[in-house]
């Protein structure tokens, strides 16, 4: 099971904790902002009886820890340990070695770079296959088995968490301030999450499709497939090309089909994540980072 660790993730979501501590002390602590999930719950008892942050995170994850052993594997439980131990460790270093950025008076500021590298830094934690414990062990297992957005179901989680810091230590601004940084943080992790890749998949209907693959193939070298279709009016067979390029290359695609039949119809839609030869693989099968 240990053979399946990987070092680059451990490196990475070390890193995705690194990022989200920082912006939790630096904007959230410093100004009396609040925060979603169980990061929030400790922010409350922080404001309210001077808990340490770093100290509760990882008591308040103890139960969670027993349901990702259970639901999520031993190797998604290691590195859900591993997120949320480096998020408690950096919480306490950046709070021990913190600089003071004067944003007070610049609320929206704060909000907008809170959710930056909140979502920023669990995005990247997420996206290699760990958590910080939580509420993020919850919005995985809803990502799992329901196929809910990450993002989504930490909002809604987040929203009972910022109502209950409303009524112990927020006053309406600030509970505001939390909203709009809750909500970027959110939209941050689906974008990291998904893939900061975003391709461009392109159906090709022409009476001329062979010669439009066979350019696509020899000019932009990207792999082609060839679907079986027929007109609905017509009734008659039709060849529809489909290919994914990225959104750098669909105007030179454009071209290449306009250059063969500039009567092809041509539907670009967009590609949130690309996965295999051409993107995440070379031609020889292997990763190409």
């Amino acid at each position: 099971m240990f053979k399946q660790i990987k070092i680059r993730n451990i490196i990475a979501i070390m890193l995705g904790a690194a990022i989200f501590s920082f912006g939790f002390v630096h904007f959230n602590m410093q100004n009396h902002l609040g925060e979603g999930g169980f990061s929030g719950i400790t922010l409350v008892l922080y404001f309210t009886l001077g808990w340490d942050p770093a100290l509760l995170n990882l008591l308040l994850n103890i139960p969670m820890f027993i349901l990702g052993w259970r639901l999520l594997g031993k190797k998604s439980f290691i590195y859900t340990l591993i997120g949320t131990i480096s998020v408690s460790i950096f919480l306490k270093i950046f709070q021990k070695y913190q600089f003071i950025i004067h944003l007070e008076d610049d609320l929206f500021l704060v909000a907008l770079f809170a959710g930056i590298f909140v979502g920023l830094g669990l995005g990247i934690v997420f996206r290699f296959g760990g958590t910080t414990g939580g509420v993020d062990i919850l919005a995985r297992l809803g990502h799992k088995y329901l196929g809910w957005s990450m993002g989504k179901t930490m909002f809604i989680f987040d929203a009972i968490v910022i109502l209950l810091s409303w009524l112990t230590f927020l006053d309406a601004r600030s509970m505001m301030y939390t909203l709009v940084a809750v909500f970027v943080g959110a939209r941050v992790i689906d974008f990291v999450q998904d893939g900061a890749y975003s391709g461009r998949g392109a159906l090709i209907i022409s009476e001329k499709s062979s010669a439009i693959a066979d350019m696509i193939a020899l000019r932009m070298e990207r792999g082609v497939t060839i679907l079986e279709g027929h007109g609905h009016f017509t009734k008659q067979a039709k060849e529809v090309i489909y290919c994914v390029v990225g959104r750098n290359e669909v105007v030179r695609l454009k071209s290449i089909i306009h250059e063969v039949d500039p009567h092809a119809f041509v539907s670009i839609s967009e590609v949130r994540d690309v996965a295999g030869e051409g993107f995440t693989l070379d031609d020889q099968k292997q990763p190409l980072h």
